[in-house]
């Protein structure tokens, strides 16, 4: 499907896709009043009175929505783990850490269907914590490290150094800003990491070639049953799988990390598997952390005609009818409570309306403060570079859509805070 998008100069754009044109704004004074679903109100119209109810009534019902609305069926058929160790090398970033490379097979006979997760683990530090994260174009491109092994997988075609949607050696370390990985590593953090194109390819007709299409009989799911965002966020499921099994570090302290689209997967994980520990959502926007009732920069109505195979048909339905949409950022939010819980956006990516993303954390304290937790506190948009709030913590930055070294410092900050590490 060949995409045009018509980018306007002004507060308000037509953006092209296909034939269609959507409206989208980025002028605050133009965003519409909203009610958002109350996030505490019980199908039976009470309201959450306890941590025990929303644990047994409240957080089960939200979640169901997320799986009619949103993100389709998460696979509730469990799988066992099976995988292979395909090298450890313990003089890597000049031997202050060791290099592991391990390959999960996902289904139980089909030795194709796999992913390989790459790992940094610092030796001086026995058992710690891991970021784990999903990354968009292979494993090699994260670090200069020629000993990578090279995704041989499909690839976006304007991934850098690809060739025929395919890696190249011209591929690696071409992403190593958004990883910072000796920083990880000098702050006591092991990192792990895989491409989530290993789970299905991010295109209209992945489904076919990805897991949705070759594990629906073992997870007895079928491919319209679940969306692409669900492939991705269940392949992070099994990566916390495999890090259980690993000895080298803690998966209690786990620390998941999504940065835009795989955000929004990774919040979508992060509610499926409460083994996950810390959440971080780095400009998420649309279906991630950010406020859809809010008219400001990508919509309902333009992610889905964009990418129409990342949410479940029942999203397309409420394009033109947000305001009716049974769920919202906040309640994806919520879903992380009571466990620490970092939104993050930047000034210059209005796409992802950072002011609606700090909304979103803001209104997701209620469940926190529920639960004995504090959350950002007021409703007041903080000013660049001001990190605030306590288990739900927000900052917005300088700058375009990405993974800055910014954004690093106050994630390993919090995460050590949070893991007394």
């Amino acid at each position: 499907m060949k995409i045009h998008l018509l980018l306007l100069c002004c507060s308000m754009a037509c953006h092209c896709i296909g034939q269609q044109s959507f409206p989208s704004n980025t002028d605050e004074s133009k965003v519409q009043s909203y009610t958002l679903p109350d996030v505490l109100k019980m199908p039976n119209g009470k309201q959450v009175s306890s941590g025990k109810e929303w644990e047994k009534i409240q957080r089960p019902y939200i979640y169901h929505l997320y799986e009619e609305y949103q993100f389709g069926r998460f696979p509730a058929t469990e799988t066992a783990i099976r995988f292979r160790v395909l090298e450890v090398n313990q003089n890597a970033f000049d031997g202050v850490a060791t290099r592991k490379q391990v390959r999960i097979y996902l289904h139980p006979t089909d030795t194709t269907v796999y992913t390989d997760v790459l790992m940094y683990i610092p030796n001086k530090i026995k058992t710690p914590p891991v970021f784990l994260g999903l990354n968009f174009s292979g494993n090699h491109i994260i670090a200069t490290d020629k000993n990578i092994i090279l995704s041989n997988k499909w690839v976006f075609a304007r991934a850098k150094g690809a060739i025929n949607n395919r890696a190249t050696e011209a591929s690696r370390g071409t992403d190593t800003a958004s990883w910072q990985v000796r920083t990880i590593l000098e702050k006591g953090f092991a990192l792990a990491t895989a491409y989530y194109g290993d789970f299905e390819p991010d295109t209209v007709t992945g489904y076919k070639t990805g897991i949705r299409t070759t594990m629906k009989d073992v997870l007895n799911i079928q491919p319209n049953e679940w969306t692409a965002m669900g492939a991705w966020a269940w392949g992070l499921h099994k990566i916390v799988d495999y890090l259980e099994k690993d000895k080298s570090i803690d998966a209690h302290k786990i620390a998941l990390l999504g940065h835009s689209r795989l955000g929004k997967a990774a919040l979508w994980a992060a509610a499926s598997d409460q083994r996950i520990a810390l959440i971080i959502s780095n400009e998420s926007g649309e279906g991630g952390a950010a406020i859809s009732r809010r008219w400001y920069g990508e919509t309902v109505q333009i992610i889905n005609a964009k990418f129409p195979h990342w949410f479940a048909a029942s999203y397309k339905r409420y394009g033109d009818s947000v305001n009716a949409l049974p769920v919202d950022g906040h309640m994806l939010l919520s879903l992380m409570a009571p466990r620490p819980l970092y939104v993050a956006s930047a000034e210059e990516d209005t796409w992802s309306d950072p002011k609606g993303e700090f909304l979103s954390a803001y209104e997701a304290g209620k469940v926190y403060a529920l639960l004995g937790k504090k959350g950002i506190g007021a409703n007041v948009m903080p000013g660049l570079h001001q990190p605030v709030g306590k288990t739900v913590r927000y900052h917005i930055r300088s700058g375009k859509h990405a993974v800055t070294a910014y954004d690093w410092t106050q994630y390993l900050e919090f995460a050590a805070r949070w893991f007394k590490f």
